[in-house]
């Protein structure tokens, strides 16, 4: 069956192409199923007075008739199966069409059986239904609503898969935005309060972290929908932001940078190194004579290695992440699940070293995946 599902409520009353295609394949299959059987039968034909091709024609006969009806039966299964009426009402009306198509067929078939192997005797509807033949066809019915039935739970049930699915993609779209909507305004306060205790010493340099501001602000709302970006993208970013640090920190701040050029191209989360960098400022860099700062990235093997150093003081006893790193690690678990890691330690000859792990991969391996 087509497993396709438009979340629309008459998904399931409508029968695809397909279906009606595997309809169709699946009575030939039973017909042929048949025919080989009664070819097999060493009791012979049922036909006496007819070719022994016959009883094989009239099997391919009521399996196509009961193709064409299949499609009818599910919609009956859909109509009555999907209302919140009782039971009570529909069993009677899905038994009384179940008996007029099961009557139908039966006829149908008495009169092509007529026609592929005449009778002495005339064609008699009452009859035949007084004989109550018509059951056989009674209980392919019931069968095929049954599979109807089947059939309306298997797409409700992926309908529900595929609208908890696009609940999920929204709660993490929505949770993320969130994060970036707690991130942009904490960074946006520390860097205006950088900018307000130099307005008086130092003019033209409040003048050059304002327009790099602008740059920044601007960046941030045109990359508002991007969750990830290449990473000489973000190196860029952080370039801006690190002119206005060296201002603020009036020339007491060295900021290196070892980046591998195989990892430019790697995606990695926006703005996932500015807090980083950041807090490497406030509570490392800041209270060291002379800050230092230096951010490497590199690729090992399937993971891209992102860490920032500092040359403070190191990490205090009972130290907790900031409002940045939380909110990094954050995104960096929403995103990539275990996949991912941000650690912070203590660096061999003091300072803090601040590592992220995280997957390998670059726009165009996600064209390739088709992602």
């Amino acid at each position: 069956m087509d497993c396709t599902v438009n979340g629309s409520e008459g998904s399931a009353s409508h029968v695809s192409a397909k279906e009606l295609l595997l309809i169709f394949a699946f009575w030939t299959f039973i017909a042929t199923l048949s025919s080989v059987n009664r070819l097999l039968d060493p009791r012979g034909f049922g036909f006496r007075l007819g070719s022994p091709a016959a009883p094989i024609e009239m099997e391919y006969v009521e399996a196509w008739l009961w193709a064409a009806i299949t499609p009818l039966v599910f919609s009956l299964s859909y109509r009555f199966g999907s209302e919140r009426s009782a039971w009570t009402t529909r069993i009677p009306l899905l038994f009384a069409a179940g008996v007029v198509m099961a009557i139908a067929v039966d006829l149908i078939l008495d009169l092509v059986r007529l026609q592929i192997v005449p009778r002495p005797f005339p064609f008699s509807p009452l009859r035949a239904i007084a004989r109550f033949r018509f059951v056989n066809q009674l209980l392919v019915y019931l069968a095929v609503l049954a599979a109807g039935f089947a059939r309306n739970y298997y797409i409700g049930y992926q309908r529900r898969l595929q609208e908890a699915a696009q609940l999920r993609a929204q709660l993490a779209d929505a949770r993320l935005d969130a994060l970036r909507m707690q991130l942009n305004p904490h960074f946006l306060f520390n860097t205006l309060h950088a900018i307000s205790a130099l307005v008086d010493r130092d003019p033209a340099g409040v003048r050059r972290m304002i327009a790099r501001l602008s740059e920044l602000l601007r960046h941030t709302i045109e990359s508002r929908g991007s969750d990830e970006v290449p990473l000489r993208d973000e190196l860029d970013f952080l370039r801006r932001y690190i002119e206005i640090m060296e201002v603020r920190f009036q020339g007491r701040l060295r900021v290196g940078t070892a980046i591998d050029p195989e990892a430019l191209d790697a995606l990695v989360p926006n703005l996932i190194l500015q807090p980083i960098v950041e807090n490497a400022l406030e509570h490392g860099a800041s209270r060291a004579a002379e800050g230092r700062v230096d951010i490497t990235a590199r690729r090992e093997g399937d993971d891209l290695l992102l860490s920032v150093k500092d040359n403070g003081p190191g990490l205090e006893q009972g130290n907790v992440k900031g409002v940045g790193l939380r909110n990094t690690g954050a995104r960096l678990e929403q995103l990539y699940g275990d996949a991912a890691s941000l650690s912070v330690e203590s660096a061999d000859g003091g300072g803090v070293l601040a590592k992220i792990v995280l997957p390998f991969h670059t726009a165009h391996d996600l064209k390739t995946y088709g992602v």
